[in-house]
């Protein structure tokens, strides 16, 4: 990389903080569609000449099959390793050269591409950004020397107390829902995936009636609209994606215990818990800050760790997806006294649901949450990546701009109504790893 463009990049960085906050003070998001039906999403800000680009598409694992488990996670990481005819080595170096940075990411939703850059090498960085989103080749020798890689990875993860009791958790959950399939894909199926396989993927989910573009940075509406339509023709154009199916509730209870060799026992717990843009969304936020979503100022901390010291952390929180994602209880403790353990959580969310939380603990949630709120929002990628939620999800352009006033409207009795009617201890799903007997 050329130094003086490294300079530059270090420099810029090390102030970007400093303008993120005074970007969203003024936070104005525009909104279109392109003419390939691709929907925009664009913030201007001229305070540095920096840009960011990301595109998200529905190519999350919960559109893999049982037949192809991982094909969308491998589809995603291949995109990058050779696109155009230029192997990785070569792409690596065109954004490197440039001081761009290529990233994205990947989970049960969808699939994501990013690039930052100068807006100075903006053409260079859109160019080789493009060969990614347009052209990947899925080379035959790379998807056998990462279908190598990922399996040695996946072998190692089913030793791992952690990744076996969260693989154990998701299916209790969400049973044949695409949800509880492991993003990584199993060893067999990743076995068996194809070029063939993963460009048939590629051209049925990263389509450009799919796809949720987010600009940020130096660059006036008139370029970001440029870049878009840019970006959206060159995808497939294919329909869009039908949306993941709902998930179906829990009935009952189920308890799975698997022995291991591992010093502690790793218990999860839980149910489907709340979807992006749920109405109960914010009283639920509120509420499990007070349970297990605030660390030490949490009732759980206070009643397993503080109080027992059963374990030295336990936590609870809300994954809201494009269906109701999960609403999970972690913590780790002597194989021994797992079960006094779960005993004593299972209790303390029990009476939080039935009698619920208190004035004095809410004005405590809402202070921490609100003083909080700056820092996640006090740097560029950080205002991206609300962009992308907003923009995938459906949120309302003035999500951010209103966030603090929904904590501050949230009342005691939203959130002693909300938990009643969305948590169910009874019906939770609960896995222990290194139980002292299987079950």
């Amino acid at each position: 990389m050329n130094v003086f463009v490294l300079f530059r990049i270090v420099l810029l960085a090390m102030t970007l903080q400093l303008y993120a906050v005074s970007v969203f003070a003024a936070l104005n998001i525009q909104h279109w569609t392109t003419a390939e039906g691709s929907e925009v999403y664009f913030v201007e800000n001229h305070s540095l000449p920096m840009m960011d680009v990301s595109i998200n598409f529905r190519a999350g694992s919960a559109y893999d099959t049982l037949a192809t488990s991982g094909a969308a996670a491998v589809t995603h990481h291949l995109m990058t390793l050779g696109a155009g005819g230029l192997d990785e080595e070569t792409l690596t170096n065109r954004f490197a050269d440039i001081g761009a940075v290529l990233g994205g990411s990947f989970d049960a939703d969808r699939a994501s591409f990013k690039v930052r850059t100068l807006t100075s090498e903006q053409q260079a960085a859109l160019d080789s950004f493009m060969l990614v989103l347009h052209k990947p080749d899925f080379p035959q020798s790379v998807l056998a020397r990462e279908q190598a890689r990922i399996i040695a990875a996946l072998q190692e993860a089913e030793t791992e107390p952690d990744s076996i009791a969260q693989k154990a958790f998701m299916q209790s959950v969400y049973g044949m829902h695409p949800y509880s399939m492991d993003q990584n894909g199993e060893i067999s199926t990743v076995q068996s995936l194809t070029v063939d396989q993963l460009q048939q993927f590629y051209q049925t989910h990263y389509t450009a009636k799919s796809a949720v573009i987010a600009l940020m940075g130096d660059l006036t509406t008139d370029q970001a609209k440029q870049i878009a339509e840019r970006l959206s023709a060159g995808l497939p154009q294919g329909p869009a994606v039908a949306a993941i199916p709902p998930v179906t509730e829990l009935k009952a209870s189920s308890v799975k215990k698997f022995p291991h060799p591992a010093m502690q026992a790793h218990i999860l717990l839980g149910q489907p818990g709340n979807m992006r843009g749920d109405p109960d969304f914010f009283p639920l936020y509120v509420g499990n800050y007070i349970l297990g979503g605030g660390g030490f100022v949490s009732r759980l901390t206070e009643e397993v760790r503080e109080k027992r010291g059963l374990a030295y952390s336990v936590y609870s929180y809300f994954m809201p997806m494009s269906q109701l994602g999960p609403f999970q209880i972690g913590l780790q403790t002597k194989k021994e006294q797992a079960d006094e353990a779960l005993k004593l959580v299972m209790e303390t969310v029990q009476t939080f649901v039935e009698k619920g939380v208190t004035e004095k603990e809410l004005a405590a949630a809402k202070d921490n949450l609100i003083g909080g709120f700056p820092l996640r929002i006090d740097s560029n990628s950080k205002i991206l990546e609300y962009l992308n939620m907003i923009g995938f999800y459906k949120l309302p352009l003035d999500y951010l701009d209103n966030f603090n006033q929904h904590v501050g409207q949230v009342t005691v009795s939203q959130i002693n109504d909300a938990f009643k009617r969305r948590i169910h201890p009874d019906r939770f799903a609960t896995v222990i790893v290194g139980a002292e007997s299987q079950q």
